[in-house]
């Protein structure tokens, strides 16, 4: 009898603990689909941090973000083309960088669209991104985020008499930040991108300090025998004919370094005047005599003479000896994390 009690005690038993965990499978299934919608029934979307190539814009577009390149739009000109602050349809402001005519007419076949689509793939915080272009008859044109800044060679040279002064630490910074995106550019990016002029109006500097770089990857516009721009920011391989010269990742590293040298004189590069001027009292360790008079030296002279020397490695060595950028981080980022008491 008592046997018999045990067996329905134990179906009774099981019998409750079946429901008891289809009644808890049932709940968490609800939970989950109610979680997985937004307050307003709406699916939640998942965001992707998979940057997307740039889109094609129509030329009409453009014009009208520009005010028909209208020159009270124009934000500055160099030996690529002319750039222009635009408000597109959407109202994004953009920055619009127009290929000068004879670059277009020069080379008709160069691959344009697949170039710059694939620039526009880079995505970090010392890059500025790249997301539009427009080909259209005559006209090459690269739309670029706005990031609202103002370029090294703003601060260092033309500001000279103006209320913003980079100090030690803010140079330090930026010289630390062109570095990391050069870095991406060169070893981190597929296929790996070289930049082709490293210079101060390529590095724009946002409001922390900190360092992004423009204009990458587009010396394939450029004219190679056109030296305005360029003279004083290459080395002399880059000159070379044949596989030898050109643009090249050892010849990124040296305009590195002249921009490192422009940081610590406060002097423009000069088509190379400024290297010869330099490296000599680096070399003799004479700092007080090249450092930018304009702002106090600071009482942790360290990190001002480490990246001396890294802008003596940089252009003092040919491309054979000229160390590497992820080479150059290391130092920088030790550099970084410095005191740099002033």
């Amino acid at each position: 009898m008592n046997t018999h009690r045990n067996h329905i005690v134990y179906a009774f038993f099981l019998s409750f603990l079946s429901i008891s965990l289809i009644l808890l499978f049932v709940t968490l299934f609800l939970l989950c689909k109610k979680k997985s919608k937004s307050p307003n029934n709406k699916p939640i979307e998942i965001v992707s941090t998979t940057k997307h190539s740039a889109r094609s814009f129509p030329l009409s577009e453009i014009d009208s973000a520009t005010d028909r390149f209208n020159p009270r739009r124009m934000i500055g000109k160099g030996r690529l083309g002319t750039t222009y602050a635009a408000v597109l349809d959407k109202g994004d402001l953009v920055v619009v960088k127009r290929i000068h005519p004879w670059l277009v007419l020069g080379k008709p076949d160069l691959g344009f669209q697949t170039m710059v689509k694939s620039l526009s793939l880079a995505q970090h915080p010392n890059i500025v991104p790249i997301v539009g272009f427009c080909e259209a008859p005559g006209e090459r044109i690269i739309i670029m985020e706005y990031v609202g800044t103002m370029s090294l060679d703003f601060y260092l040279h033309q500001n000279v008499d103006g209320p913003i002064l980079l100090g030690w630490a803010q140079r330090l910074r930026i010289a630390v930040g062109l570095a990391r995106g050069l870095e991406y550019l060169h070893e981190k990016m597929a296929p790996q991108v070289v930049h082709g002029c490293i210079k101060p109006c390529n590095v724009l500097v946002d409001v922390k300090f900190c360092a992004k770089v423009c204009d990458y990857g587009l010396s394939f516009l450029a004219s190679k025998n056109e030296k305005m721009g360029v003279l004083g920011y290459v080395d002399e391989e880059y000159w070379l004919e044949g596989k030898n010269g050109g643009a090249c990742k050892e010849c990124d590293v040296y305009g590195f370094g002249v921009v490192l040298l422009e940081l610590l004189s406060g002097r423009r590069a000069e088509g190379g005047l400024l290297i010869g001027w330099v490296l000599p009292l680096i070399k003799e360790m004479r700092f007080s005599e090249f450092l930018d008079p304009r702002v106090e030296a600071p009482l942790n002279m360290k990190p001002l003479v480490r990246l001396a020397k890294v802008a003596l490695a940089c252009v003092g060595n040919s491309r054979k000896t000229r160390p590497k950028i992820s080479q150059i981080v290391c130092i920088m980022d030790s550099l970084d994390s410095d005191n740099l008491n002033v």
